[in-house]
């Protein structure tokens, strides 16, 4: 059986009664133009004649929507938003739109050219989000996530993604190291992001063709299971001497590489 991506345990959030506040300028604006949540009401500076453009643009989108526009203090903005930088603006939404696995699946079996990440219990929120917002940027075919022991799509990842998470095809699964297997049987050949014996550098993998990259959790790296299932790793040279690039660098380099071969 597939672990399908449900949705149904999305782990820690910033949960309101019914939703979840989202801030910031460009994750409300992105929130609103995917149009795949829920918009329960939104919160914005009092308007004024000279507004700013982006400032204009979202409370147009919430008149047109018929979605309600209230004003806070930066204390309650502050305190909805467990002090994130809100700019402001913030709005209560409906949970994060995750897909099911065989969404992903059938999309790479679907792509000759699939580029799927998987991230492999990723705690940090902010390379969560920063993933995300290169995985859209790169045009991804999807992202995989598990379910436990790592950070969902939640409102701070949405934030470090500038809004970019509200378009990407995300799916929560139980078990990673079957996930990449599945994919692997879809087509994919699949290279993990490591260092050590074995590793080849990065520009010497062919990223061309179905594809599944793996981005090692913070400080751990790869799990073993999921080591086991990669067919290559890959490594950055760092001829700086620096110890090891953040997980979210890691992964745009990567990316782009693998955009670089296709093109």
């Amino acid at each position: 059986m597939r672990d399908g991506g449900n949705g149904k345990r999305q782990g820690p959030r910033e949960m309101v009664s019914g939703g979840e506040w989202l801030y910031g300028r460009n994750p409300v604006e992105e929130t609103l133009a995917a149009g795949r949540r829920t918009v329960m009401e939104i919160v914005l500076p009092p308007s004024v004649r000279d507004e700013d453009d982006q400032l204009a643009r979202i409370r147009d989108a919430a008149h047109e929507r018929r979605i309600p526009v209230r004003t806070m203090t930066r204390e309650q903005l502050d305190r909805v938003t467990r002090f994130g930088h809100h700019q402001g603006v913030a709005a209560k939404v409906s949970g994060y739109p995750y897909v099911g696995f065989d969404e992903i699946l059938r999309a790479t079996e679907a792509d000759e050219n699939a580029l799927v990440i998987v991230l492999d219990h990723l705690e940090d929120p902010q390379n969560v989000g920063s993933i995300l917002r290169t995985a859209c940027a790169v045009g991804v075919t999807g992202v995989v996530i598990p379910e436990d022991r790592a950070s969902g799509v939640t409102p701070a990842a949405v934030r470090a993604s500038a809004g970019g998470a509200e378009h990407a095809r995300v799916a929560h699964v139980v078990n990673i190291a079957r996930a990449v297997e599945e994919l692997k049987e879809a087509g994919a050949w699949v290279t993990g992001l490591d260092c050590g014996e074995g590793a080849s550098d990065y520009t010497k993998v062919d990223f061309k063709g179905r594809t599944v990259i793996v981005v090692g959790a913070e400080g751990r790296g790869l799990s073993r299971l999921v080591g086991e299932k990669c067919d290559f790793v890959a490594t950055i040279p760092m001829p700086g001497g620096f110890e090891s690039l953040n997980a979210g660098v890691a992964a745009a380099v990567a990316m782009y590489e693998a955009l670089r071969q296709r093109k």
